[in-house]
């Protein structure tokens, strides 16, 4: 699974392979072997991260309900959406033809736009 999500993290968010490997030992590290973890054993950054994740469907919650000592509880589980990273890590990636243009500073458009 670790391949399949450095190629979903690669293609969904278009980093770079190294960035996306150093990405996947990150969720890893806070999964640590398990399939699900519960989202109160996570850091407010780790749970950013996992938030951005959850925005692409790679990672998915799950709440229970339960009540404990008179009043309702609700606890929130963090696991791999396994089907979504498998069909993002196999899909194919859409040139965008004006892409370049993305990467020319802002600065770049006004100097011009002040020249002419």
């Amino acid at each position: 699974m670790k391949r399949l999500l450095v190629k979903a993290l690669k293609n969904r968010f278009d980093m770079a392979k190294e960035d996306a490997i150093a990405l996947v030992k990150t969720v890893e590290g806070i999964f640590d072997g398990e399939e699900e973890i519960d989202d109160m054993s996570i850091d407010k950054y780790a749970r950013a991260l996992f938030y951005e994740l959850q925005r692409e469907k790679l990672l998915k919650i799950r709440r229970e309900e339960f009540k404990e000592q008179g009043k309702f509880v609700r606890k929130y589980y963090w696991s791999f959406n396994n089907d979504i990273i498998r069909e993002v890590a196999y899909e194919k990636i859409k040139e965008e033809p004006y892409k370049i243009y993305k990467k020319i500073p802002k600065t770049a458009w006004l100097t011009h736009s002040y020249c002419n």
